[in-house]
């Protein structure tokens, strides 16, 4: 029965391949719900055209190309082709660096513009504040840092760029600059688009509705003036849309002309988590899975649970013996590593997790809260990928790992430091060692340093260059800048102090008094090595057990509506115009990261609920019909 199941969907795939003709290309949407197998058509239809057309590839030197979301992704495809030649996988990051590499003068103006542009409204903002307050003295600091770039663009001949890397030697670009430059490249370089499609003439997007909206924009203008010489294939689920600065509504962009393949079987869930994942998609766009014929019914259990519960730990825990119970599986038993804690706020995981203090001011960021979430950007690669590495392996006593580390990045044991040492490199050596001692002592404190202390431990002694978002922060003498104007200086109120706690510089002067040891919790749970995990990271994989949490009292409102998801609240005006104009509400953003998490599980779903009153909830969850009325329990009456 599962070799049929297997061949239920090859219409799509041979739809897939007849729009992969390079005689002939056809752009295309693959529409693939959770668990459909979207890479595995993805690579076998990549495996048929360079065995039938590859020829064609070899002698021309064009090449399919393949964006994915994430490093990992691009490792594994690239595995099951057996790195192929012919195929270029990449990140969006990498990809987009691989068409501008190399245009150093039109860089150099773009980012001069951007410079200045960036400066006046950081002036702007200045000339509204009050003078002397912190905010104020970050600012002050912000603008001379972009000054002085500004200054040093006319001495760089290269720019330089690392997809995996931090990029903060002066001439490097960073993440956000490079998604941004190449969009506005493509937009005004006609050389540039003939580039992209005389080199890829096949070029296809995995998670598509998350690609960047301004490149995504400027990919289907692209397309649309060289249709019937180039394929853009887009493969994707917008239910499974997860970031921000994805395309909105990108289904309702695609032409009629392009091909629109489906793949309709769920092989990864029980059948009763698939009916499940079909009633919360339904009122989106009424897409429907079906199970294989083999697959196991499953067990969906919803427990309701007042939020007024202060030991939410406690509960969570009496909720997994309970699903032990339930399923008979074990491996369910309280405190079990076994089951993946998915919360559908960030916050949420945050608070449980011990990383709040830092994580909060910097989400609320929405400029940066993608990079965040992604692990990425210099402020935070500074921490994660240069001081917390070294930090480990000095407390692990593994002294050549620390000077592995120290030696890649460290302007302490630069060539050219080394080379002006001359015959007293010893010393050099000596000094960078103890201030990798001191580092180490610092943060074995028995009062635990403060992020910001550490920030400034790396900027008085040199160990690392700090990235320009934290150089305001890095100076001993911000206290005195601020009293010199005077006992009211930190008098910072009302719509001011609110305006720049929304600001990145205000996100990271809140995030750096957080404790030091907070860095380390949210590098774990960004990367998806604790027991609680990201709706991003957890995108495309799946797990036998699934324990996905909810609460607006915990959420606090922020970006989320439980309970007008749930039907236990009334959506609101500002709800009801999006609607009418289209535009997404909170509750089209809760819908799709409650699909994506409860379409995770493989055997068994827990879903907890903390609601304000649990009876009504119940009744309003029975009236809503997703969960059967035996599914529901209310715990801790």
């Amino acid at each position: 029965m599962s070799a049929d199941d297997d061949q239920f969907d090859t219409v799509a795939d041979e739809t897939i391949l007849s729009c992969l003709d390079l005689e002939k290309p056809r752009s295309l949407f693959l529409y693939a719900g959770a668990g459909s197998g979207k890479t595995r058509s993805l690579v076998n239809a990549i495996r048929t055209v360079c065995r039938e057309q590859g020829r064609r590839l070899s002698l021309t030197g064009q090449k399919i190309g393949v964006i994915t979301y994430t490093n990992a992704a691009c490792d594994e495809i690239k595995q099951r082709l057996e790195f192929d030649p012919r195929v270029e996988v990449s990140t969006i990051h990498a990809f987009a660096w691989s068409l501008i590499a190399g245009y150093n003068k039109d860089i150099r103006q773009w980012l001069a513009a951007r410079l200045l542009h960036d400066v006046a409204e950081l002036k702007e903002a200045q000339a509204k504040g009050r003078a002397g307050t912190k905010a104020a003295v970050d600012r002050a600091r912000s603008i001379e840092s972009k000054l002085r770039r500004h200054a040093g663009l006319d001495a760089i001949t290269r720019f330089v760029y690392s997809p995996t890397g931090d990029n903060r030697t002066r001439d490097s670009l960073n993440h956000a600059e490079v998604i941004v430059m190449t969009a506005d490249f493509l937009s005004a370089k006609p050389g540039l688009r003939r580039l992209l499609v005389t080199r890829f003439p096949i070029l296809l997007i995995d998670e598509s509705q998350d690609t960047n909206r301004r490149l995504m924009d400027v990919l289907l203008d692209v397309e649309a003036a060289y249709r019937g010489t180039f394929c853009l294939g887009l493969f994707g689920d917008m239910m499974q849309r997860i970031y921000a600065d994805g395309k909105d509504r990108l289904a309702e962009a695609i032409p009629e002309s392009w091909g629109r393949p489906r793949k309709r079987m769920n092989h990864r869930c029980p059948t009763r988590v698939i009916e499940l994942i079909n009633r919360i998609r339904q009122d989106e766009d009424r897409e429907e899975q079906v199970p294989r014929s083999d697959a196991s019914v499953g067990v969906v259990r919803l427990f309701v649970v007042s939020h007024a519960i202060t030991d939410k730990t406690g509960i969570e825990a009496a909720i997994a013996a309970r699903m032990a119970e339930i399923t008979g599986d074990q491996n369910w038993a309280a405190g079990s590593a076994a089951i993946k804690t998915l919360a559908l706020e960030h916050l949420m995981s945050a608070r449980r997790f011990g990383f709040e203090a830092f994580f909060e001011p910097l989400y609320s960021v929405e400029r940066i809260r993608t990079s965040l979430l992604q692990g990425t950007g210099a402020g935070i690669g500074l921490f994660t990928r240069e001081i917390l590495p070294l930090v480990t392996a000095l407390r692990a006593s593994d002294r050549f790992a620390a000077a592995a580390i120290v030696r890649r990045t460290s302007p302490l044991l630069e060539h050219k430091a080394l080379e002006e040492a001359g015959d007293r490199q010893s010393n050099v050596l000596s000094k960078t060692n103890a201030t990798c001692d001191g580092l180490l002592a610092l943060v074995s404190a028995a009062e635990k340093p403060t992020a910001r202390a550490v920030l400034g431990y790396v900027a008085e002694t040199g160990l690392f260059t700090l990235p320009d978002v934290l150089a305001p922060f890095a100076a001993a003498d911000e206290a005195a800048l601020v009293g010199e104007a005077g006992e009211d200086a930190d008098d910072e109120t009302g719509e001011e102090e609110e305006n720049d706690l929304k600001s990145e510089l205000g996100g990271w002067r809140l995030a750096l008094e957080a404790p030091f040891d907070q860095i380390e919790k949210y590098d774990r749970y960004v990367r998806g090595v604790s027991q609680f995990d990201t709706h991003q990271g957890v995108k495309g994989l799946e797990f036998p057990r699934v324990m996905v949490i909810v609460s607006d009292e915990e959420a606090r409102g922020f970006m989320f509506a439980y309970d007008k998801l749930f039907g236990t609240k009334e959506k609101s005006k500002t709800d009801l115009e999006n609607e009418a104009f289209g535009k997404e509400t909170t509750v089209d953003r809760t819908r799709r990261l409650f699909y994506v998490t409860c379409s995770r599980a493989e055997e068994s779903l827990a879903v907890v609920y903390y609601a304000a009153n649990p009876a009504l909830a119940r009744e309003a969850m029975i009236r809503q019909g997703w969960f059967k009325p035996e599914e529901i329990e209310i715990i801790g009456k």
